[in-house]
């Protein structure tokens, strides 16, 4: 009987280590705060590894921006699966904002990490300009669960679309203020209101 081989553990790529750690501290400390150091630390890689994989900290920023836009992408669209309607549509956008908001972050929830790393970056940062398609990518998605429930009305599709998403956006700064996402329950419930008397 051939003796058995110990399990080869395969080593996770040194790209998806760097950009999980960078997410973790960039949530945790802020971009501008983080260096690359404390990020290959973190990611147990060495230096080159990371410029192996990125031309630049901006291009790790970059990055970690697309994939907390992919996350978000992903739990909003798990909600959607159960949501059969319009008014649904519109609830599973708030429904994956509060399940964001609930992912264990581990130094707490600070708000929308988009935002937060946009407010760091200067005016006319590519990565500033990707947080704002995140953004209207969202008020976009809100404007067609909205068209369903206003047959024959689409002239306010674009107003009330842009009330939830202000809703929203307001929502997410008081629960990142507060660490809690009390505020979030609470848009969601305003925004089920709204629905309900248009």
């Amino acid at each position: 009987m051939p003796a058995s081989r110990p399990a080869v553990t395969a080593r996770r790529p040194a790209r998806e280590l760097l950009l999980e750690a960078a997410a973790r501290l960039f949530y945790a400390h802020g971009v501008a705060a983080t260096g690359i150091d404390t990020i290959t630390a973190e990611a147990g890689v060495a230096k080159k590894s990371l410029y192996n994989n990125f031309n630049s900290k901006a291009d790790l920023v970059a990055a970690y921006l697309e994939a907390r836009h992919g996350e978000w992408l992903g739990l909003y669209r798990k909600r959607l699966e159960s949501a059969g309607t319009p008014r649904e549509g519109v609830l599973a956008v708030f429904d994956a904002c509060l399940d964001h908001a609930n992912v264990a972050y581990q130094h707490g929830f600070r708000g929308c990490g988009l935002l937060n790393a946009a407010a760091e970056l200067p005016a006319g940062d590519p990565g500033r300009a990707a947080v704002r398609r995140h953004k209207e990518e969202v008020q976009e998605l809100l404007a067609q669960h909205v068209a369903g429930l206003l047959r024959g009305r689409e002239e306010s599709v674009p107003r009330i679309a842009a009330h939830l998403a202000f809703l929203l956006e307001g929502a997410m700064a008081r629960a990142g203020l507060e660490g809690s996402d009390a505020p979030l329950r609470d848009a969601r419930s305003i925004a089920g209101q709204l629905l309900d008397a248009l």
